[in-house]
């Protein structure tokens, strides 16, 4: 029997890359969002250049549930950050974070 989901959290990421090492910053942002979309409880995780060519990224990832975020984020720490030192060295600036709760019913969400 499945669960109907009701709501998702949403984390959303504005955030861009220091100066000579956008590259890397990319590379490691695409590198957690895959890592995140083999987790159980991550629905969807993607990252987005911005077109102008500021150099603003948006990242996004949906999660089942508080839960998973917490387990989640927690994994990334303990794996990823702990292998490459983490995203701070690469960051051009403090990063806008936001954490949203959808209505799933306005998401086109495979069944889970």
């Amino acid at each position: 029997m499945k669960t109907e989901i009701k709501t998702v959290l949403v984390e959303t990421v504005v955030c861009a890359g220091a100066e000579g090492k956008q590259a890397r910053f990319l590379r490691m942002l695409e590198t957690r969002q895959a890592y995140k979309r083999r987790q159980k409880g991550c629905l969807a995780a993607w990252v987005g250049p911005s077109t102008d060519g500021a150099g603003l990224v948006l990242v996004q990832t949906v999660f089942l549930d508080r839960d998973s975020w917490k387990t989640i984020s927690e994994s990334v720490v303990n794996t990823l950050d702990a292998k490459d030192g983490g995203l701070e060295s690469v960051l051009a600036g403090p990063p806008l974070v936001g954490m949203f709760e959808i209505d799933s019913s306005k998401l086109n969400l495979d069944d889970t």
